[in-house]
C-alpha cells in the first residue's frame, strides 16, 4: 500500500483570508496614524507658509518630531521583539511607545514655537501632543482606536483650517473605525471613543492655541 502525501505547494498554500479583512488591512495601513498625521502637517504647513522654502523648512520639522522619531521608535521596537508589530495591537505595550510620541510631539511644538512657525501649524501639533497625551490615559485602562482618533482628527483640523466643506471626509473615519473593528483588534465602543476623543481634543486645542 502507498502512503499519501500532500504536496509541498498545498502544505504551505495560505488560508483564504476574506475580502473584507484584505481591504479592512489596506485602509489600515493607508490611514495609519503617522502617515495620516505627516500629510496633514505638510498640508497645513504648505498652506500656512509665506514661501515653499519655509514650507519645507517647517513641514521637515514637523514631520519629523510627531510622525517620523515615534515611528522609528516603534520600528525599534518591533525589531527587538519589544513590541508585537507596527500597529502595537497589545494594549499593555502601548503605554510607552505613545509617552515617546506625546514628548517628541511636545518637543517638535516648542522647538517651532521658538522658531515662530506659523500659529496654525503650532497649533496643529499641539494639539496632536495633546491627543496623543489623553490616548495614553486611556490606554493604561482601556484600548481605545488611535487610528480612529487621528483620522477624526485631522478631518476636524482640515475643516477649522480651510472651511467647513472639508467635512465630507468624515466618511473617511467611519471607514477606518469598519477596518479597525473588522480586523477585530478593536471593538465599536472602542473606535466611537476613538473618533470622539480625537475630534474633541483637536478642536478645543487647535482653536486655543491658534
Amino acid at each position: 500500500m502507498t502512503a499519501q502525501t500532500s504536496s509541498p505547494a498545498s502544505a504551505h498554500q495560505p488560508p483564504n483570508v476574506p475580502l473584507s479583512q484584505r481591504l479592512a488591512r489596506v485602509v489600515s495601513e493607508v490611514f495609519a496614524p503617522a502617515t495620516v498625521a505627516g500629510l496633514l502637517l505638510l498640508v497645513v504647513a504648505v498652506h500656512s507658509a509665506r514661501t515653499a522654502v519655509e514650507a519645507i523648512i517647517w513641514g521637515v520639522i514637523a514631520v519629523s518630531f510627531a510622525s517620523l522619531l515615534p515611528m522609528l521608535y516603534i520600528i525599534r521596537g518591533v525589531r527587538r521583539r519589544h513590541l508585537s508589530d507596527h500597529h502595537v495591537r497589545i494594549r499593555e505595550q502601548r503605554p510607552l511607545p505613545l509617552l515617546v510620541g506625546a514628548l517628541s510631539v511636545v518637543v517638535g511644538t516648542a522647538l517651532l514655537t521658538f522658531l515662530h512657525a506659523p500659529r496654525d501649524l503650532v497649533a496643529l501639533i499641539g494639539a496632536m501632543a495633546a491627543g496623543l497625551l489623553t490616548s495614553l490615559l486611556v490606554t493604561l485602562f482601556w484600548k481605545i482606536s488611535v487610528h480612529v482618533a487621528v483620522a477624526a482628527g485631522a478631518v476636524v483640523i482640515l475643516a477649522l483650517v480651510f472651511g467647513p466643506p472639508l467635512l465630507i471626509l468624515t466618511p473617511i473615519v467611519a471607514l477606518v473605525g469598519w477596518a479597525r473593528v473588522e480586523l477585530r483588534d478593536h471593538t465599536v465602543a472602542q473606535a466611537i471613543a476613538g473618533a470622539s476623543q480625537g475630534a474633541i481634543v483637536a478642536a478645543i486645542i487647535f482653536q486655543w492655541l491658534r
